[in-house]
């Protein structure tokens, strides 16, 4: 953990009228209800907020409270870069290095503004002026709740804040099964609701708008190209590129889809390979003490939590599987 005072916080958005706030490459539901979540706390102070995501994000997240403000730096570079050219503070949520975002990381580094890391993912960089950063939370939502209280803005957590930051709160934590669930949770959750958002809505808000191609790629995982390695509690899927053109692939439709070999009796650590972008992206989940983020750190350029890591690799589809499954009895051992 490591957390500065509330006081300099305080500070330092009391001198400070342009904020842009940043979350990691591929948004998901703690990056995007994170970042807008603290976009309309800040715009309730009469702040000058702008949310800057590095690329596109999938569509069922579309519909958050300011999602037509969000810049993507991908389609308009040169507004992000005037703006934190301008700005008084730049926030990181939901990554803590600048590797994270790729190119935009570069002007990041550049940009004079103070940074400051908002995050719950492991080993921080030393790049931020100020840090508001715990491994034991849940998501990054949860930390934007308490960062807000800690302000002494609770009274402002209005139905926009409070759906926001229950998306990434549900996301992050696989809609409350994950370790990471406890009491505070709960007691956050119970805030939240409070506000008159509804549960019931925002979970099939999320989970409930599947297109009939993302549901038959889901069928094509589990019965074609889910293998579980012998003698070991591991399971994996890849895809190839064209597997995914063949079924209308759009981001976002493979999210969640790592975790379904979980349901199989004995299985401890699961793995999702995706060919594309270049290159091969990966995703490793895991249970009990299997720490799947030092593991992506080792050998897959990657990071994350202990049950929950990802990483990238420019292998072919081929050798990256084959590494990984000649490196799976070190994981598990």
């Amino acid at each position: 953990m490591r957390k500065d005072t509330f006081p300099k916080f305080k500070a330092l958005l009391k001198k400070s009228q342009n904020v842009v706030i940043v979350t990691h490459w591929s948004p998901d539901g703690d990056a995007m209800g994170s970042s807008l979540g603290l976009y309309h706390y800040l715009k309730s102070l009469k702040k000058t907020v702008t949310v800057v995501v590095p690329n596109d994000y999938p569509d069922f997240l579309e519909w958050l409270p300011g999602n037509k403000h969000v810049l993507v730096f991908e389609k308009d570079s040169a507004k992000v870069n005037k703006l934190l050219a301008k700005a008084h503070i730049i926030f990181t949520l939901d990554f803590n290095t600048l590797k994270r975002i790729e190119k935009l990381g570069i002007e990041i580094e550049k940009a004079v503004a103070p940074k400051i890391i908002i995050d719950h993912h492991q080993q921080p960089d030393n790049y931020a002026s100020l840090y508001f950063h715990d491994v034991n939370a849940c998501s990054t939502c949860e930390l934007i709740y308490d960062f807000i209280e800690g302000l002494g803005g609770k009274k402002l957590i209005d139905k926009k804040i409070a759906s926001c930051l229950y998306v990434g709160i549900m996301t992050d934590t696989g809609s409350f099964r994950y370790p990471s669930v406890n009491s505070k949770t709960h007691l956050i959750i119970s805030e939240l609701l409070k506000t008159g958002i509804m549960p019931s809505d925002i979970h099939s808000a999320i989970y409930d708008t599947y297109s009939e191609s993302r549901m038959r790629l889901l069928g094509y995982a589990l019965s074609k190209k889910m293998t579980i390695i012998e003698g070991l509690p591991v399971a994996f899927i890849s895809f190839t590129e064209a597997e995914l053109k063949e079924f209308g692939y759009k981001k976002g439709d493979t999210e969640g889809i790592v975790n379904y070999p979980f349901a199989i009796k004995g299985i401890k650590v699961c793995a999702l390979f995706n060919e594309g972008e270049g290159g091969i992206k990966l995703s490793f989940r895991s249970k009990g003490n299997i720490d799947v983020n030092t593991f992506a750190r080792n050998y897959f350029n990657g990071g994350g939590h202990i049950n929950a890591a990802g990483g990238k690799t420019y292998d072919s589809l081929e050798k990256t599987v084959e590494k990984f499954v000649s490196l799976a009895h070190e994981l598990v051992k």
